[in-house]
């Protein structure tokens, strides 16, 4: 005759514990509740921010959500695979995203008051103050943010992703009129830096170089080891000429405006908080790689020449007055160039900068 009560005393003492962790999983108060987010960027994770986002951004909201359990995202990372390296500003616009990486430096006019950097070169070689000082360039002047805000998108913050731009050549340049004649790429303004010595300033960006300069189309470009080496474009381009001319801030972190107002405020917060604590270690990631880019560099066969300071500041102070020409284009369009200049260039003599030359104390170009 079998025991149902010597059973059911046995199946209760092993199974309580499941029966009592399933009950507790049944239970509404303890599921959190899952939100689908898209991110986007036009480049792969070879480039440093886009691998910051996903191995330093993305897990600390992940871990601020954690502590209350109330949320939990469901991320869908789509990079360099929904829009081009120029299409994120408006993919983020029509919703193709629900936050994104902009890379503001494309769109000048869309954005102008985020290029402040790009008008003072020689000046910042500290991505994490450069990128600090814009953000508190935002909280002070609304223009800042209702840019984005025409384009359906919430700004986050900005990130500085280089330690300061280098020139890179096919054959080697060791002054200023060796680059007489050259055709060199860079992303935007910036292009402005290389008038005054005869090189011819291209527009491009740094997933072409290797392809342009390999093919003759470029002779060189504007850019920072760290994506050089990381890119391999040392293959086509193994001179650097070290001219230290300046880092600037070149992204952007924002949200669709309608994906942040469909967000709890808990979502919200913590992806505010991680976007600052992402922008602060992206600064201090560009410095710490960059000295092993410049070795990297070498070892692959580039060689590096630096430029002499006579030579850095004859650089500066030939070219055209980028700044009040930026400063005359914001005040035109309504936007507080003036006061945005004055500041930038305040901070950046607070904080003991490098500078070559003054922008803002000058009259004109």
């Amino acid at each position: 005759m079998i025991n149902t009560k010597s059973i059911a005393k046995k199946v209760g003492a092993v199974s309580i514990g499941a029966l009592m962790a399933s009950v507790a999983f049944a239970a509404p108060s303890s599921a959190a509740e899952k939100i689908k987010i898209a991110a986007i960027d036009g480049y792969s994770p070879k480039s440093l921010w886009v691998a910051e986002f996903i191995n330093y951004y993305i897990p600390e909201i992940d871990k601020r959500l954690a502590k209350t359990g109330n949320y939990e995202i469901e991320w869908n990372q789509a990079w360099g695979q929904i829009v081009k390296v120029r299409g994120v500003l408006g993919g983020l616009q029509k919703g193709l995203g629900d936050i994104g990486v902009v890379t503001t430096v494309f769109h000048a006019d869309k954005v102008p008051l985020q290029l402040v950097a790009y008008a003072t070169p020689f000046v910042s070689n500290d991505p994490g103050l450069v990128a600090k000082t814009v953000d508190g360039l935002a909280n002070t002047h609304p223009e800042f943010k209702q840019a984005f805000d025409k384009f359906n998108q919430v700004y986050l913050t900005n990130l500085a992703v280089l330690d300061t731009y280098q020139i890179f050549t096919k054959d080697k340049v060791a002054k200023l009129s060796d680059m007489k004649g050259l055709k060199l790429g860079s992303a935007g303004l910036n292009l402005r830096w290389l008038e005054g010595f005869g090189a011819a300033g291209v527009a491009g960006s740094l997933v072409t170089y290797h392809n342009k300069v390999g093919t003759g189309v470029l002779d060189g470009f504007m850019l920072w080891p760290e994506a050089v080496v990381g890119r391999k474009i040392y293959e086509v381009a193994p001179y650097m000429l070290k001219a230290d001319l300046g880092t600037a801030n070149s992204k952007v972190i924002s949200v669709n405006k309608d994906t942040w107002s469909a967000l709890p405020d808990e979502i919200k917060v913590a992806m505010q908080e991680a976007a600052i604590g992402y922008r602060d270690d992206m600064g201090v990631k560009a410095l710490a790689l960059a000295d092993a880019s410049y070795k990297a560099f070498t070892k692959n066969g580039g060689t590096i020449t630096e430029l002499s300071q006579a030579q850095r500041q004859q650089w500066a102070d030939n070219m055209p007055n980028v700044a009040q020409d930026w400063v005359a284009a914001r005040e035109k369009e309504g936007n507080p160039g003036k006061a945005v200049m004055n500041s930038y260039m305040d901070t950046m003599r607070a904080a003991n900068q490098p500078i070559l030359r003054q922008w803002d104390k000058e009259s004109g170009s």
